[in-house]
């Protein structure tokens, strides 16, 4: 018993004790609630022997007494309680058998009940501490949302209850780690960092932790603290270890971070060091401008008045931070958000028609992801009316001298994988994204076309194939260069 109980704890125990009594053995609270059972060779069905064990684990209690059995004409339930600790909580071992009853089973069930309390115990003591490890996970993907979503204050107040405190200002690193490596390196991040660094599992991609670093003027001194050092350590650290760094941003520019971190992790996979950091780089948001800005409150207008039929319905606010998860994590964003992909259809659909944009389509995706970016920058000056209608409006924020200068600086790199590589982009983002169509406008294989755009991530260090992608910063750098010329 004492072996089965170190091998494979209350499960095994319980199973031996169901084929011994060649009927069920199972694990009862006080009140008769079946908490882990195990039926062997059973003659009658198993819902029976349970519904028989839980009454006689009713009437022990009742009576308070040391054991119980309880008879019927088939069979018997033996009762013994395990040692009344705060682990075990008043739980009952349970046998039910058929009769006669196999020599010998009294004093087995006596013998097993010490190593069966010894398991169950400490089974009870890994289950809580389990559920306090998934309770905080659950916290900080909480925070994590809300900083995406740009709910600061919120974001704040949660935090406040976990450690450490929010920094400001920050970097995001992304790890990517090899499978089921990711708690041990959370807990290598912990002790590199000294506890200063937010670490949240990702919710998205199973492999992926999501590292709020603090930035200020002190952790750059210090070193370890710095977002690069950080990265560069853990990739050291940690074989198969890949870490891409964002720039230093605000608080609330933690989205913005982010997909610059999954963009610098991109290239990290092709570099030797693993370890890469975001190139500088302007953010169309912050060129667009004046004539940006109303353009954007002009487009979300309808989204952002938008007031729900029925109170379960989402409101405008919901149905921003659904399309902003979508543009970021397409299908995805049914793990970020936790939504039925069906719920997630539904809101899709709503936002294209209170827009009157079919988000089916890159061109639409990027003008509704530029919008919303704009409308996270506060310190954009809105001044004048806005325009008549948002595609207008859009080439005419896209021939702005600060966009164009953007588009400019995206696309200079280009020129040096050749025409092939232009082409290549122009018309992967023509067909939607899609690599199927890409390549066989292009008269190439699928794999053919995917070696293409992975080549192409190295040269832009921007991530294509994967969300988040940085093709709608491209189309509107395209869209904004064919305007010009």
């Amino acid at each position: 018993m004492y072996r089965l109980a170190r091998t494979g704890g209350s499960p095994e125990l319980l199973r031996r004790l169901a084929q011994r009594a060649e009927g069920w053995a199972g694990i009862l609270d006080g009140g008769g609630t079946v908490l882990q059972s195990v039926a062997g060779n059973v003659r009658w069905p198993g819902h029976e022997a349970a519904g028989l064990a839980a009454r006689a684990a009713r009437e022990l209690t009742a009576r308070g007494a040391g054991s119980y059995a309880l008879d019927t004409d088939e069979c018997s339930a033996l009762l013994l309680p395990l040692d009344r600790t705060a682990e075990t909580d008043g739980a009952v071992l349970a046998l039910v058998a058929p009769k006669p009853l196999p020599g010998g089973l009294t004093t087995l069930m006596a013998d097993a009940v010490m190593p069966l309390a010894l398991s169950w115990g400490s089974e009870s003591v890994e289950r809580k501490r389990r559920r306090v490890d998934l309770a905080e996970s659950r916290g900080r993907e909480a925070v994590l949302h809300l900083l995406m979503t740009g709910q600061l204050s919120i974001a704040h107040q949660v935090a406040g209850a976990l450690r450490p405190k929010l920094p400001d200002p920050v970097r995001v690193c992304v790890v990517e780690c090899s499978g089921g490596q990711r708690d041990e390196v959370a807990r290598i991040c912990t002790d590199v960092s000294g506890g200063r660094t937010w670490i949240v599992r990702c919710p998205v991609y199973a492999r992926h932790l999501i590292l709020i670093v603090p930035a200020d003027e002190e952790a750059e001194a210090e070193g370890p603290d710095s977002g690069r050092a950080l990265g560069l350590a853990v990739a050291g650290l940690v074989d198969d270890c890949v870490v891409g760094v964002s720039e230093e941003v605000r608080l609330p520019d933690t989205a913005t971070a982010y997909q610059q971190a999954f963009h610098a992790l991109a290239v990290a996979r092709g570099l030797p060091g693993r370890h890469a950091r975001f190139g500088a780089a302007p953010e169309p948001a912050l060129v667009a401008g004046a004539a940006g800005a109303r353009w954007a409150d002009a487009l979300l207008a309808p989204l952002l008045a938008h007031l729900p039929r029925r109170s379960q319905d989402p409101g405008s606010q919901e149905l921003s931070a659904t399309v902003a998860s979508w543009l970021a994590f397409s299908s995805h964003a049914t793990q970020h958000l936790k939504i039925h992909r069906n719920t997630l259809a539904a809101r899709l659909k709503l936002v294209g028609e209170l827009l009157g944009l079919d988000l089916n389509r890159v061109s639409d995706q990027a003008a509704v992801d530029l919008a919303l970016r704009i409308r996270a920058t506060p310190a954009l000056h809105r001044s004048g009316p806005p325009g008549p209608t948002a595609s207008e409006d859009l080439d005419t924020v896209l021939r702005t001298p600060g966009v164009q200068d953007w588009a400019v600086q995206q696309l200079r790199i280009l020129a040096q994988a050749g025409p092939m590589a232009e082409e290549t982009l122009r018309t992967w983002l023509r067909c939607e994204a899609q690599l199927s169509p890409t390549a066989a406008e292009l008269g190439i294989s699928v794999p053919g076309a995917r070696k293409r755009l992975t080549r192409l991530e190295a040269l832009l260090c921007r991530s294509l194939l994967q969300t988040p992608s940085a093709r709608y910063d491209l189309w509107l750098a395209f869209r904004a260069v064919d305007l010009a010329a």
